[in-house]
């Protein structure tokens, strides 16, 4: 009678113990997942989940504002989360937004990357915590405090929660698989800002940073990659800003290299911005400062080949491979002229046959979705903006059918008329 009793609780036993196991197995094949390869190279900063997914893209950029998601005290909306010996605050109401962007296009099998950043919050307590205190002068975002030990503790965690939340365990918020370090960290002025500061200390701050990010994600994905974020500048500086603001990429990278190496290597990529010569003229065909040769005072659409060639260094050596390239962010302007609209697109089907070219690179993220109101001018969507709006979509230009078309059987017929344009008699002589 005794062990007709007992036997219920055997049986639920061995179901708990069972169950437990799977969701074990089934944490861990989701961990040793490899980095996805994407059918295409196709990608957008999304501002229309819908519309970026009907593009047929294979990409997405994301921002991420950090310092939205930390929260100093409890409210409704918070979400407790553990990560080593400390319990930390997250705004679930951002949390929740963000979800709405990345779950749809992780089910539609396209790979999402985070770009990092850190928004100054008016929030003294906060941004003390969040933007690194010597971050100083007028900046659109900070660089992460990589100083403090609170700082760094913190920035851990909040990348902990990202990459816990977004690691596959939970189907309902989506997956992210790339993460992008700050902004273009070698014009730090405006985009990454740590005050006046020697390019040795800066690749040094920014060296934590992406490390910390990069064991923070590999404790959820252990091929979940990580992302420096440079901008079109190589071996020049970016014009009128301090050589203690502002450093050549080329000098950077090296650097930045050279210290992880210092540390203990550990596997970084590269998230490159080609943007043209001049951010207002869409004939990156005719860059002046894009060079063909490893001293290019620019790496723009014109001479990517640069950059991958640059890689393949032995001192920026991964495994004894060259680290991957992404262009995680760049556009080309439309001109209000007749020809405007013409011009973008002529460009675009330029960078397309390019990045198409070279094997070392993954993605082309297109910037942007949507035109915006607070981008000094420049008109980069593959949409307008509604007159007297910020951001709000109006119309599609002749780039959106272009851009649609890329990476499908249709592409030849609809990127022929920009032959003539860029002054090509076919596709074949660009990679000369």
């Amino acid at each position: 009678m005794h062990v007709l009793d007992r036997t219920p609780a055997i049986v639920l036993s061995a179901l708990m113990l069972l169950s437990l196991q799977s969701a074990m197995t089934m944490a861990d094949e989701l961990k040793s997942q490899p980095f996805p390869q994407a059918p295409g190279k196709k990608g957008l900063q999304v501002q229309m989940v819908d519309d970026a997914i009907a593009l047929g893209i294979h990409h997405a950029g994301i921002n991420i504002n950090l310092t939205a998601l930390l929260q100093l005290q409890p409210s409704d909306n918070t979400i407790r989360f553990q990560h080593r010996d400390r319990e930390w605050l997250i705004n679930g109401d951002y949390a929740k937004s963000l979800d709405r962007q990345i779950q749809p296009l992780s089910e539609a099998n396209i790979v999402v990357y985070a770009i990092l950043l850190a928004y100054p919050s008016r929030d003294p307590a906060r941004d003390a915590i969040m933007l690194h205190p010597k971050a100083s002068g007028e900046f659109t975002i900070a660089g992460f405090n990589t100083a403090s030990e609170e700082g760094l503790r913190t920035y851990r965690a909040i990348i902990a929660f990202l990459a816990e939340r977004y690691s596959g365990h939970h189907p309902e918020s989506g997956r992210i698989r790339g993460w992008i370090v700050g902004n273009e960290v070698n014009s730090q002025k405006i985009w990454y800002n740590l005050g006046q500061m020697p390019m040795v200390e800066a690749a040094s701050e920014y060296e934590k940073a992406v490390r910390a990010t990069h064991d923070s994600v590999r404790e959820y994905s252990d091929h979940g990659r990580c992302y420096l974020s440079f901008d079109h500048f190589w071996t020049a500086r970016m014009p009128g800003v301090s050589d203690q603001e502002s450093y050549p990429t080329r000098d950077f990278l090296n650097e930045f290299a050279r210290v992880a190496r210092e540390r203990g290597d550990f596997e970084w990529h590269v998230a490159h911005h080609p943007y043209p010569d001049d951010l207002g003229n869409p004939r990156t065909w005719l860059d002046k400062q894009a060079t063909r040769t490893p001293d290019s005072p620019h790496i723009t659409f014109k001479n990517l080949e640069v950059l991958c060639e640059s890689l393949q260094s032995a001192e920026l050596l991964w495994q004894e491979k060259p680290r991957r390239i992404i262009l995680s962010e760049q556009g080309l302007h439309c001109l209000q002229t007749e020809d405007g609209e013409t011009l973008q697109a002529a460009g675009f089907a330029y960078v397309w046959e390019k990045v198409a070219r070279q094997s070392g690179i993954d993605a082309l993220i297109w910037h942007r979705h949507v035109d915006h109101a607070h981008e000094g001018g420049l008109r980069l969507g593959l949409w307008t903006n509604k007159p007297g709006t910020v951001s709000e979509p109006d119309r599609p230009r002749h780039l959106y059918e272009l851009f649609r078309k890329a990476d499908t059987p249709a592409w030849p017929e609809a990127a022929a008329f920009a032959l003539p344009v860029v002054g090509l008699k076919q596709w074949s002589a660009i990679e000369k």
